[in-house]
């Protein structure tokens, strides 16, 4: 089992949130999960611009066991979605709470984390 970073924070259905100095926030998916799901083959990502609600789903990852949706947390604003996943999946079995992020959000209300 992986250690899990202090700076995060998770969803029960196992999204992971950074809060960034700038105020935005990064999202990806536990090890747990990108582990439960095998290789991962495919990766989309929103685009930027996107307007997302809470519990929305915004993402999906694709393996060679399964494809699941990623919810978001909180309600906010694409600014950018993790583009180099499409040509390398796999960053997020080897690199989930790193490279392997999903998206970047402007939240609309950060006191919702």
């Amino acid at each position: 089992m992986s250690e899990l970073p202090g700076d995060l924070k998770y969803s029960k259905s196992h999204e992971w949130v950074r809060s960034n100095d700038d105020g935005t926030l990064t999202l990806g998916i536990t090890d747990h999960a990108q582990d439960q799901l095998g290789d991962m083959v495919f990766v989309e990502v929103p685009e930027s611009g996107r307007e997302l609600d809470a519990g929305e789903a915004c993402a999906v990852v694709e393996s060679v066991k399964a494809a699941s949706d990623v919810y978001t947390p909180l309600a906010g604003t694409v600014i950018e979605g993790n583009e180099a996943l499409a040509d390398a999946p796999e960053v997020v079995n080897n690199d989930a709470y790193g490279e392997g992020w999903l998206l970047k959000l402007s939240p609309a209300d950060v006191s919702a984390l």
